[in-house]
């Protein structure tokens, strides 16, 4: 008897639905689902639809379906970037497990009770898999709203009880209106909260985040802020907004989201640069930021490095890391989108994110690990099923 080999595909349940009605949306993503047996899944969403009649359609369409998500700032569909639909992957339960809790009132967040919390989630999605745990791969999956402003404060408190459990995920977003936005978890879409995953897979999966930019000559100092709302009034001891335009060299005279997604302000921590991008300007001439920002912060004004390059050799890293990729779910930056678009590369980003099986959300910023970052393309790849011995 010879000993041979095959794979054995379980390939995640995926699918976008562009229906305008929540229930016909709803009846695209359970004709998707069939009689597959799931895990669990994750749902973006565009802000457009709305909330209470999709969590209606959701709950009779796919009842019992542990399922989590958020609104979105734009979608990553099969299409590439995308906009007014609905983004679905399925995890197939015989692959995967995932176990989920939900922190709420985010502006009284108990951090230790939340480690706590986070670690016995933990405990028990090993426990779980303590028949093959040298097999085991483990990620958490996170989802905040992204106008809490607390997602420092979350990533740093989850990625330390997660202990060497990597974080990834995004915040929120309701397409630049910057009123409301929904975490989904338990049947209905929650504001002021976030949603912490651990997914659990023999099959590899891995995490990564990259921007597209580099520190240029331009430097300025936050010399005035406010920490807690995330605004600068001062930099270099002149007024925010003037001085921000100043030292870009630019001959624009509106201050929006164009042109901050063009020339995003970088941070050094930890040996490397990091993108602290602009939400709004001001009336009164001062900035607010999407994360944190203090006075004493120094910045550059980051320079677009070759992002389809960049992409691509991204991709052929993660091939190499994780083998053959079943799908990739990104939390991609809403300005990275943006940015994109006025640049005309938009088709040839959206070709590579299809072509590589991209899936996700444009955020109002990314976390990677302890650390909430903007203007990244983050994500998590997942490998195919290995390879199987059968007689």
């Amino acid at each position: 008897m010879t000993l041979q080999t095959q794979i054995t595909e379980r390939p995640l349940i995926t699918c976008s639905a562009h229906a305008t009605d929540p229930v016909a949306a709803v009846a695209e993503l359970r004709a998707a689902v069939g009689g597959a047996e799931l895990a669990g899944a994750l749902l973006f969403c565009s802000h457009t639809y709305p909330r209470d009649a999709l969590a209606a359609a959701l709950n009779e369409g796919l009842p019992g379906l542990p399922l989590i998500g958020c609104t979105s700032a734009g979608e990553v569909t099969d299409r590439g970037y995308d906009s007014d639909s609905l983004v679905f992957i399925g995890f197939p339960a015989q692959d995967f497990s995932i176990a989920a809790l939900r922190f709420e009132a985010l502006d009284h967040f108990d951090g230790e009770g939340a480690q706590r919390a986070i670690r016995q989630l933990v405990a028990s999605a090993r426990l779980d898999h303590a028949a093959y745990a040298d097999e085991l791969y483990q990620v958490a999956l996170f989802l905040v709203d992204g106008l809490s402003h607390r997602e420092e404060l979350l990533t740093m408190t989850a990625q330390h009880a997660l202990g060497d459990i990597k974080l990834i995920g995004g915040s929120s977003g309701d397409g630049l209106s910057f009123r409301e936005t929904g975490v989904f978890h338990e049947g209905r879409f929650h504001t002021d909260a976030a949603v912490i995953a651990v997914l659990s897979s023999r099959r590899p999966l891995h995490v990564f985040s990259a921007n597209h930019y580099r520190p240029g000559p331009a430097k300025m100092v936050i010399t005035e802020a406010d920490a807690e709302t995330r605004t600068v009034f001062e930099i270099n001891a002149a007024p925010a907004a003037e001085e921000y335009l100043r030292l870009t060299g630019s001959s624009a005279t509106a201050l929006d989201a164009h042109f901050f997604a063009a020339y995003p302000p970088m941070v050094r921590t930890g040996g490397q640069s990091h993108v602290r991008s602009i939400q709004s300007a001001n009336p009164d001439g001062s900035l607010t930021f999407y994360c944190a920002i203090d006075t004493g912060v120094v910045l550059s004004i980051g320079e677009p490095v070759d992002r389809l390059v960049q992409i691509r050799d991204l991709f052929g890293a993660l091939r190499d890391t994780v083998g053959s990729i079943d799908h990739i779910i990104t939390f991609d930056c809403v300005l990275n989108r943006i940015d994109a678009e006025d640049r005309q590369i938009v088709r040839e980003v959206s070709k590579l994110y299809v072509e590589n099986r991209v899936l996700g959300f444009n955020t109002y910023g990314e976390q990677f690990l302890a650390a909430h970052m903007n203007q990244t393309f983050s994500g998590l790849a997942i490998g195919r099923a290995n390879l199987s011995p059968t007689s």
